[in-house]
């Protein structure tokens, strides 16, 4: 599905939200511990993805996807806001193109 053009938006007091244009698999899914600021997870039942800028806990469907390299500053600015995802090459590598 990448790249993706996204809106994201608040949700609760601790994540952002972006729904995306259709629901991944629940392949990996699983209860997982260590939650940190700073984590990327999918939330299976409602097909969108979470973006925690404060404590979290597990809850069922919430599958890490990753956590944000630069941290959550960027999700500290309330509100809807423009998001883009997309796939960046592995460090020392150079993206391929075609």
């Amino acid at each position: 599905m990448l790249p993706l053009d996204l809106t994201i938006d608040d949700y609760s007091s601790n994540e952002k939200i972006a729904y995306l244009p259709r629901k991944l698999t629940e392949e990996g899914g699983g209860r997982f511990g260590n939650e940190a600021v700073g984590d990327l997870c999918y939330y299976a039942p409602w097909g969108n993805l979470a973006m925690f800028h404060g404590p979290y806990r597990w809850s069922r469907g919430l599958i890490r996807l990753g956590r944000l390299d630069q941290g959550p500053a960027p999700l500290l600015v309330r509100g809807e806001h423009p998001m883009r995802v997309e796939v960046l090459p592995e460090p020392g590598r150079l993206p391929h193109n075609g």
